[in-house]
Order: C-alpha cells, then structure tokens, then sequence
C-alpha cells in the first residue's frame, strides 16, 4: 500500500472546463514521464469545479464505483490513483470538487471529503503558502514553467520551476519553491493577493 498522501488544494476559484482539463495533468512536463511512478504527485490534489463539469465527467463513462456524494472515473490516472468527483454541502449551499484518490487506501474518498469540507468550511477565505505556490503552478502555462535540469546544482534537479519577470532585471527561471513572499505576490492574480495567510492544517 502507498503511504497516505497529503490532501492539497491546488487551485484558488472554481474551476470552468478548459481550466479543469489542465489541472487534471499538472506534471504533464515532469521528467522521465512515463518511467516514473506519479502516484506521490498527484494523491491527494483536489480542486473545485463547477456542477456543470461535475456531470459532465459522469456522463462520459459508467463509474467505477457511485455513491450518493461521489463517484470514481473508471479510467486510472496512475498505479491505483483515480478521479473521484465529490458533491459537498456547504453553507447551505452545494459545491462541486475533483480530486486524485489512491484506491489501495478505501479510506481515501473518504479521507479527501473530509479534508474538502474542512477545508472549506473555514469561516474566513485564506490561502498558506503551500495553496499560493500551488496556484502559482497551476495557472502557470507550460511554456512558462518546467522542471530543473541539468543546468541547475543538482540538489535542485527535477525541482518544479518558473518565469519570473522582475521588471527591470529582465525575466528569470525560478525555483518554485523558493519564490519570494514579493515574488508570490506579484505572479498571484489581484484578487488573490491579500488573502489572508492560514495555517495548514
């Protein structure tokens, strides 16, 4: 059994179709795709979409599975790792998400609802720093982040990179992980940027 994955959000907003089917493969560009074993980088990511993608993703295939608040695709990402779509009260109101659940743990459907509703259930909208950075790759086009390569220390080879642009000192590539809180800042769109910070859970 793989050991139990972190539950992230990975995209601030509801997510609209064109944007759903890019998170959906967010390490398209990691190196040796198709030699490694992505199980690590996608269990646990989860986002929200609209209900409109909620249906649509059951209407192209019989599910895997079905329960009353979520059903499984039929077609595996990776190893045991499939999409499980999720329909949460919250608020009063119903809300539509996606997330990558490991199967060899029964308890991961599970597992992601509660993190979901946890997560958004706070009464305050915030992000840590681990959502901005997440957001920051997410919205990122793949021409304008990758993976360090050989250039790089290799300490820092394979680590996820991006663009920056620092008006005067010209655009640079970045390690994702070590953008700055000035950096952050400013690759986040406007209405992103003040959120408050939150503690992870």
């Amino acid at each position: 059994m793989n050991p139990t994955p972190q539950m992230r959000k990975v995209y601030q907003g509801v997510a609209d179709r064109r944007q759903m089917c890019r998170l959906f493969d967010r390490h398209a560009q990691r190196p040796i795709r198709g030699e490694d074993d992505p199980t690590s980088l996608y269990a646990g990511e989860w986002f929200e979409i609209h209900q409109a993608e909620h249906d649509y993703m059951l209407d192209i295939l019989p599910p895997l599975w079905m329960r009353l608040d979520m059903f499984a695709m039929r077609e595996f990402l990776a190893g045991s790792v499939t999409s499980v779509f999720f329909s949460v009260m919250i608020d009063g109101r119903m809300h539509f998400f996606h997330g990558y659940c490991d199967l060899s743990n029964k308890a991961s459907p599970d597992r992601m609802r509660a993190a979901i509703l946890e997560r958004e259930s706070r009464p305050v909208k915030a992000m840590t720093h681990e959502e901005r950075l997440e957001h920051i790759w997410s919205e990122t086009n793949d021409d304008y982040r990758g993976y360090a390569g050989a250039r790089w220390p290799k300490q820092h080879r394979g680590k996820r990179t991006v663009l920056f642009y620092g008006g005067r000192q010209g655009t640079s590539l970045v390690l994702l992980d070590g953008l700055t809180d000035a950096q952050i800042s400013a690759k986040l769109p406007v209405h992103l940027r003040y959120l408050p910070d939150a503690i992870a859970a």
